[in-house]
């Protein structure tokens, strides 16, 4: 590969950090500013205008998003974590998914060293609001987990399109950086189940989730279903914006 080919590659992968960076830092600063009018205390962020005219679904407000959102029985049988291979270095940069997503969400960037080894940094905790400097006690994950995504549909996907979504890093809030603690806390659970207890992300978490389900066309239960509307009563200013999984 030529220095001119690189450069370019350095760029494009730069570039994509930086989007997944702000997308965070923005939610970060909401929820960090000053009561709202939503639930919480924090209003949700707009989204960037790049982002917006690439949206396959733009600014809907949140309880529209969830009446509209196609309703099924969820089916766990036959799930298994290793069907969605996770963690690869798609652009074949050195870097893995859990790499990437270290390297876009940290408020103060780590050093990266040969085979992007990291060392350094810190972040903030999306669900817990914790600041971490040891990126060993953060996990990766997925705002809607590998198991609820296979129970709301992606149990009827190819392995392609599995790995795809293990590995999402093509929008911002699809996976986020957080304690181990809140993590495993989290686990495959829905919103009928668990929400983060940090109570000023509450809106934008439910905005997350939405905004995943429909990217990937993922179903919801009634429980999910209601849950989610029963948040998005405290939340009249959040909106749902995402662009479709190819």
């Amino acid at each position: 590969m030529g220095a001119s080919q690189h450069s370019t590659e350095g760029v494009r992968v730069t570039g994509r950090r930086l989007v997944l960076a702000a997308g965070l830092l923005l939610v970060l600063v909401g929820c960090q500013a000053s009561a709202g009018d939503d639930a919480g205390g924090a209003e949700p962020p707009d989204r960037s205008t790049a982002a917006a005219s690439q949206a396959d679904g733009n600014g809907i407000p949140l309880v529209d998003a969830i009446r509209r959102i196609p309703r099924a029985v969820e089916h766990r049988a036959g799930y298994e974590r290793d069907k969605f291979r996770h963690w690869v270095d798609a652009d074949h940069d050195g870097c893995d998914t859990r790499a990437e997503i270290l390297l876009a969400q940290a408020v103060q960037p780590p050093k990266q060293g040969p085979s992007c080894k990291l060392s350094g940094g810190s972040w903030v905790s999306y669900y817990d609001g914790a600041t971490v400097a040891d990126a060993g006690e953060l996990d990766i994950d997925h705002v809607v987990a590998l198991a609820e995504a296979w129970d709301s549909g992606a149990s009827g996907w190819s392995a392609e399109r599995r790995e795809a979504y293990a590995n999402d890093i093509a929008v911002p809030r699809s996976l986020l950086a957080v304690t181990a603690k809140s993590n495993r806390s989290k686990s495959d659970q829905d919103p009928s189940e668990w929400i983060p207890p940090v109570a000023a992300v509450a809106c934008q978490y439910a905005a997350d989730w939405m905004a995943v389900k429909f990217r990937w066309s993922l179903t919801a239960d009634l429980r999910e279903q209601a849950a989610l509307e029963k948040i998005a009563k405290g939340c009249p200013k959040t909106t749902v914006s995402y662009t479709l999984a190819s």
